[in-house]
């Protein structure tokens, strides 16, 4: 079925988070800590902001590498991490598909999604942007993926869900959307019982899977 409307993920999807310092250790490790931070807040019904739960991680990821960050710099660099560099492959993809109904389906708070969004000048593509605020609980949660349908009034199976996080690809699958994995960095898929519609390796490639060019 030819989706009627494109949902993405936005960090680690159009947004690099790996953009944000450039010491790859701290990167990586923060990029971990943050997304097992929104796991474990989820389990435990503990819900704090992305905003929180991005500093938080950023601070435990520090204290791991044995690295001393003054509030300065701490300051400096989620200031940073507010104006992420888009993928250049996210932008050629947005320029061909933005005649088709377009939005966002984030852990981020609005006000990280819109600056994001502002600085790389991506703003006018989308229809709607949805963050999880709304639910107070961070994916792969079914209430987070639920709002996508919500928003765009259309059925779940009528949509496509593009990320390049594999368990949140897998965690849009159970909930019932068409799913596209943006594998970039060419890596297994998630052992989750739950396989993607299709795969590509950069965003600019699916205008040509559905036909568009």
């Amino acid at each position: 079925m030819t989706p009627r409307a494109i949902i993405f993920d936005a960090y680690g999807t159009l947004l690099d988070v790996y953009s944000v310092v450039p010491d790859q250790a701290l990167a990586a490790l923060w990029r971990q800590k943050q997304l097992e931070y929104t796991w474990l807040r989820a389990l435990m019904e503990r819900y704090e902001d992305f905003a929180k739960v991005t500093e938080d991680a950023l601070g435990a990821a520090a204290a791991q590498l044995g690295i001393e960050l003054t509030d300065w710099r701490i300051a400096e660099v989620l200031d940073a991490y507010g104006r992420p560099s888009a993928f250049e492959d996210a932008r050629r993809a947005l320029e061909v598909l933005k005649g088709r109904r377009l939005a966002i389906l984030s852990n981020g708070t609005m006000e990280m999604l819109e600056a994001a969004l502002r600085h790389n000048r991506l703003e006018t593509y989308f229809e709607a942007v949805v963050s999880v605020d709304r639910v107070k609980t961070y994916k792969p949660s079914p209430k987070v993926y639920a709002l996508g349908p919500e928003g765009l009034r259309l059925p779940a199976n009528e949509i496509l869900f593009v990320s390049s996080n594999s368990w949140d690809a897998a965690g849009a699958k159970t909930f019932g959307y068409q799913v596209c994995w943006c594998n970039r960095a060419g890596a297994p898929m998630e052992r989750l019982g739950f396989e993607p519609d299709m795969t590509v390796t950069r965003l600019d490639e699916i205008a040509g899977l559905l036909g568009e060019r």
